[in-house]
């Protein structure tokens, strides 16, 4: 939804600037900036910000139904905020009723500010523990209170946020080049479940993995229950995350995770937008096309070519801002989803990231079979915990590159203790299980997901959509080219 910047040092003012335009993608609507209690708001490039030593900064983007801005004080607390909070009204009507708090706008970010007046001792590093507790949403935000800086992001990592520092200035933002813009070279993922207090990281109580009384005595393993947890837990992410949309799109493969997203998105009244990216005869470019027909629903492609790849490449990579193979690959899929997307007004993309670690879904995950079922159990839960920095930051990089939101439903909280508490013969059906996630297969289809999908083998990305052919036969082999990209990009390494 937007950006959000802090430098610590001297003379702070123009690299805060810097930092701001770097990540204007993010926001192009509004800008603000603290700089040493003096906050200013206007359009990034006509924005004047005073000299100081402690700079806080944010980028808007204006999304139906979402905040009006995410730079906010009360008193001497100042934060900046990156967040879509989805149980916003019922904290506010409870911050209303027990702490008598006056909100000055409709944003979500002001939730978070009074819950940090409502918790604030003097103490930063005491108040935000249980203010995350009661948070339902994905967010990163920075507050400074004068004295002491606390970063924070949302427990699976679904907002990104860096941070680091040289000889002559701390710093944070969402995304790396914000910070390499300012001659901070080495930077560092702040890890969920963590805060950042000044530099000093800080654990936090883990939300995740939760044993079965997360579910007040409701959790059974059943399967029959099971089912109906997780499609009523599902059913609830969506409908929290296309609150207040008429529109949204989904990056289609012609999977099941995507379609079951769509019906769940039609079933809410909500219209659907399907993006499909891939080479001539690829995989998910014929199988969505075909699914979309069947579907009787319109669907927007992109033919990717070995020219094509080339073009976007350096486009991806600036994204992504790390040189991985695989990462390059689904991330330019991703990309291109969301420029189409971008292309036709479309401001929030509902993506399936996260329902192959926690249904084991990929074919690795056959393994588990032959598994210890505690062991097989850290497997699943270390891939999860791990999704931040191998998936999510790669795909809400690439979707906010072209200021489109990305919104996982299946990384609801509640949606993922209830699936890692799943029993695993749920999930896998013995060791030749060409399929896998088998119960939400079985959900998807009660709830009308085509039993053509629903039987629908699992592909990675880059490899349904043929650009990760394209690149390895074709684009790495090009020595002149790779050598331009290295010289482009200092985080290649060839």
């Amino acid at each position: 939804m937007c950006a959000i910047t802090g430098i610590f040092g001297e003379k702070i003012s123009a690299k805060l600037h810097e930092m701001l335009l770097s990540l204007k993608h993010r926001g192009p609507d509004m800008s603000g900036v603290y700089v040493d209690g003096i906050m200013s708001y206007g359009k990034i490039d006509d924005l004047e910000i005073p000299e100081g030593k402690v700079g806080l900064g944010h980028n808007f983007l204006s999304i139906p139904g979402s905040d009006t801005v995410q730079l906010l004080n009360e008193g001497n607390i100042f934060l900046a905020c990156d967040c879509e909070i989805y149980n916003y009204k019922k904290l506010r009507d409870e911050l209303v009723q027990t702490f008598d708090y006056d909100f000055k706008t409709d944003s979500n970010s002001e939730i978070v500010l009074a819950l940090i007046m409502y918790y604030y001792d003097g103490h930063l590093l005491n108040c935000i523990p249980p203010i995350i507790k009661r948070l339902d949403g994905d967010y990163a935000f920075a507050v400074y209170d004068e004295k002491n800086l606390v970063v924070v992001r949302d427990p699976l990592g679904v907002k990104p946020i860096y941070y680091g520092s040289n000889n002559d200035y701390f710093g944070f933002a969402s995304e790396r080049k914000a910070l390499w813009k300012v001659g901070i070279d080495e930077t560092h993922s702040l890890p969920p479940n963590h805060m950042l207090h000044n530099q000093e990281l800080v654990p936090l109580k883990n939300q995740l993995f939760m044993d079965k009384s997360f579910s007040k005595g409701r959790f059974s393993e059943n399967k029959a229950d099971l089912k109906n947890l997780i499609k009523e837990s599902l059913i609830k992410s969506v409908e929290k995350r296309v609150n207040s949309l008429k529109r949204v799109g989904i990056p289609f493969s012609g999977g099941v995770d995507s379609t079951l997203l769509v019906v769940l998105c039609n079933d809410l009244g909500v219209e659907t937008e399907l993006y499909t990216v891939g080479s001539e005869g690829s995989p998910d470019l014929n199988f969505a096309m075909k699914v979309s027909e069947h579907m009787g629903h319109s669907i927007h492609t992109r033919i990717v070519d070995e020219e094509l790849v080339r073009n976007y490449t350096p486009l991806v990579l600036n994204a992504i801002e790390e040189w991985n193979l695989m990462k390059l690959g689904v991330g330019m899929t991703a990309y291109l989803a969301a420029e189409m997307a971008r292309e036709n007004g479309i401001q929030v993309l509902l993506s399936g990231q996260g329902a192959d670690e926690l249904l084991a879904g990929y074919h690795r995950y056959l393994n588990f079979n032959t598994q210890n079922k505690i062991d097989a159990q850290k497997n699943l839960e270390n891939d999860v915990k791990n999704l931040y920095h191998v998936n999510l930051e790669r795909d809400e990089k690439v979707s906010m590159a072209h200021s489109v939101e990305l919104r996982v439903p299946y990384l609801d909280l509640n949606f993922v203790n209830i699936t890692l508490n799943t029993p695993l013969k749920y999930k896998i059906h013995g060791s030749n299980d060409r399929l896998r996630k088998c119960i939400l297969r079985e959900v998807a289809k009660d709830l009308g997901v085509p039993q053509e999908i629903v039987k629908r083998p699992k592909k990675a990305a880059q490899y349904g959509s043929g650009i990760h052919k394209i690149l390895t036969k074709k684009i790495l082999k090009d020595e002149i080219y790779m050598q331009g990209l290295k010289n482009s990009f200092n985080f290649i390494d060839i």
